[in-house]
């Protein structure tokens, strides 16, 4: 699974401090998202789309036959 969190929050001049207490996260969960080291659940997913104004699958993108990881 892949996402598009460091462009969108970048293209916003939101920073990842910002974006963690929005969604009620850890900066340290933002960075590891950023990195692809951790899939948000779907309930952050979510919360990630409503700070962007976008639906989920333009913030995270699910690629079919890949194995999703924790």
């Amino acid at each position: 699974m892949e996402n598009r969190l460091r462009e969108l929050r970048e293209q916003r001049g939101i920073t990842q401090e910002e974006l963690a207490v929005r969604v009620k996260v850890s900066r340290q969960t933002i960075i590891s998202l950023e990195k692809g080291k951790y899939n948000p659940s779907i309930n952050l997913a979510y919360s990630l789309a409503r700070v962007f104004q976008l639906p989920i699958e333009s913030v995270v993108i699910f690629e079919e036959g890949k194995e999703c990881s924790k």
